[in-house]
């Protein structure tokens, strides 16, 4: 359960543009038109079936290494941080995504050909640097690929690479054709690597769920009317900025950045360009670096804080005094998690004092079902804004358009 408030100003806001937003995202749902609405339900049946072979995955495998990239990995990275400290014993990852070959050759040194489940995902499946990596993968490790059983694909049904799953026998699971790879995390892009690994995926999907339900009740009105706020003062504040105190979303906040810059830098149907900026923080750490131009930089940003209440781990700062260091002496007996949320709060204000617009998103606890839920929350504050930008939200025609080229250039090279 996480705890939401807005501290801007949303009395001026119509109530047209709040309804107008919730009224969008349920005919997507209702529709069929957008699918991840769907997953946390549909998903608890694959997660029954991934559970069934869970025991001779234990067995034989301590590393999965994720052969793919942006919303084919960021998810998953984000899920493992976020829970890892709570379940130390699930298998390691390796994430092969980039196509820099120092990565490549560094995490490939991590792998145990005889101990490692390959899982090969892409929404497309024509993803040219997981393809890639992968053929280097099977050169340099001699991987049998006929019905193989440590080779799993996730893909589109029809995509070339579940084509090349199927001729080759191996065991494949299906992206839902209106589940955009940006929101697939919930789908088997993240359910097939994270149950296998040992995570409980089942009490994730419950967590997005009860969100979910929650707010079709109407009773996460506080999402709506920061989205409306937002998409209303896009012109003013076209950069959010997310503010978490904690390293352990440093992955989540990246899974943030692709998801909101992705689905909302787009010309809307007027042709103009319209967009919301993410960028993504750690603190305490960034406000030795970027919070000095929140609050004396240009008024052209929104915060959104983050933080969590309750850490299980109760590390104490040592009531000692050492000379010449007395300056800190004044949290000397209390925890770490005591102090960085202070400081989270006195950041707050400070931004606040500064006229800038700010909420604030309180985790009682990281678990599964918060988890859960947080990914819900901003994959549902992304789609109302879009709605409200009057966009194509869950498209990508400029990445395309790259894609495209780097096609035609390595023709004309050959």
């Amino acid at each position: 359960m996480l705890n939401y408030k807005n501290y801007f100003d949303v009395k001026t806001l119509d109530p047209f543009t709040v309804e107008k937003g919730f009224e969008a995202v349920r005919y997507e749902a209702q529709s069929g038109t957008v699918g991840y609405y769907h997953l946390p339900k549909t998903s608890q049946a694959l997660v029954d079936e991934l559970k069934s072979v869970y025991h001779e995955i234990d067995r034989r495998f301590n590393t999965i290494a994720i052969v793919g990239i942006g919303g084919s990995s960021l998810g998953i990275k984000a899920i493992e941080r976020l829970l890892r400290p709570n379940t130390p014993n699930a298998k390691n990852f390796v994430y092969l995504e980039n196509s820099d070959p120092i990565s490549i050759m560094s995490e490939m040194k991590q792998i145990d050909k005889f101990r490692t489940l390959f899982v090969v995902i892409s929404k497309s499946g024509g993803t040219v640097e997981t393809l890639s990596i992968f053929k280097r993968l099977v050169a340099s490790f001699e991987l049998k690929l006929e019905n193989s059983d440590q080779i799993y694909v996730v893909s589109d049904e029809d995509s070339i690479l579940s084509r090349f799953a199927d001729e080759n026998n191996l065991r494949r699971f299906v992206i839902p054709a209106n589940v955009g790879g940006r929101f697939s995390i919930l789908s088997a892009v993240g359910m097939v690597p994270l149950t296998l690994a040992g995570f409980d995926t089942a009490a994730i999907l419950q967590g997005a769920q009860t969100f979910l339900d929650r707010f079709w009740n109407r009773e996460e009105e506080h999402m709506l009317k920061k989205a409306a706020y937002y998409v209303t003062h896009s012109e003013q504040y076209p950069m959010n900025v997310l503010f978490a105190y904690s390293d352990t979303f440093e992955e989540f906040g990246k899974w943030v950045v692709q998801l909101w810059g992705e689905s909302l830098g787009k010309k809307n149907r007027r042709g103009e360009r319209v967009g919301l900026t993410p960028i993504s923080l750690i603190g305490s750490v960034d406000q030795h670096s970027f919070l000095q131009l929140i609050i004396e930089g240009p008024l052209n940003k929104t915060v959104t804080f983050m933080h969590v209440e309750h850490s299980e781990e109760h590390l104490m700062i040592p009531n000692m005094s050492l000379k010449h260091l007395e300056k800190s002496d004044f949290v000397n007996g209390i925890s770490f998690n005591a102090l960085i949320n202070a400081q989270c709060m006195a950041t707050m204000q400070s931004v606040l004092q500064s006229g800038v617009s700010v909420d604030e998103i309180a985790w009682k606890q990281i678990d599964e079902g918060s988890v859960g839920e947080m990914i819900l929350y901003y994959e549902l504050l992304t789609s109302i804004s879009g709605a409200l930008l009057e966009i194509s939200t869950y498209d990508q025609p400029g990445v395309e358009i790259g894609k495209l080229i780097l096609a035609e250039y390595f023709k004309k090279s050959n």
